[in-house]
């Protein structure tokens, strides 16, 4: 497996990883396209033998930055790429000099909460109904470098 900057060519394989992993909440083909070219930000996608398994993406302003999403095709779950994805983007972000990070989980995964745990995010509040039409609470989380 190897992790490379996204392209606008990755559209297609990351939207099909974005709308299996995330339902009707998630994000849609012409945000998915802004997001792969913003430069505030760094999208990333782990590939192996030319097939995407995941992506992730951070956006960075200043010292401020916000993991914005990371998500794992569901038959490559279990093999460390969703770690390895955010070990790139917290690398990512502190070449670019943030200082906070944040990100937003939904309240019912607890693998994804435990892998924000585990590399120094707290939870520091609460988005009520935040992912829709779900009505899924978001966890807010916060990472300090210091």
């Amino acid at each position: 497996m190897r992790i490379r900057t996204a392209t606008a060519s990755d559209l297609d394989a990351v939207m099909a990883i974005e709308l299996a992993s995330f339902g009707a909440s998630a994000w849609t083909h012409e945000t998915m396209r802004a997001e792969l070219g913003s430069e505030w930000g760094r999208y990333l996608v782990a590939e192996e033998a030319g097939a995407a398994l995941g992506y992730a993406g951070l956006r960075a302003v200043g010292v401020e930055g916000d993991v914005q999403t990371i998500a794992v095709d569901a038959a490559a779950r279990g093999r460390g790429i969703g770690r390895a994805l955010l070990a790139e983007l917290l690398a990512e972000a502190e070449r670019r000099g943030v200082r906070e990070l944040f990100l937003e989980v939904r309240a019912d995964n607890p693998v994804a909460r435990a892998l924000y745990e585990s590399v120094g995010f707290a939870e520091i509040g609460v988005r009520p109904r935040y992912y829709q039409p779900e009505d899924v609470d978001a966890v807010v989380m916060k990472r300090v470098r210091a």
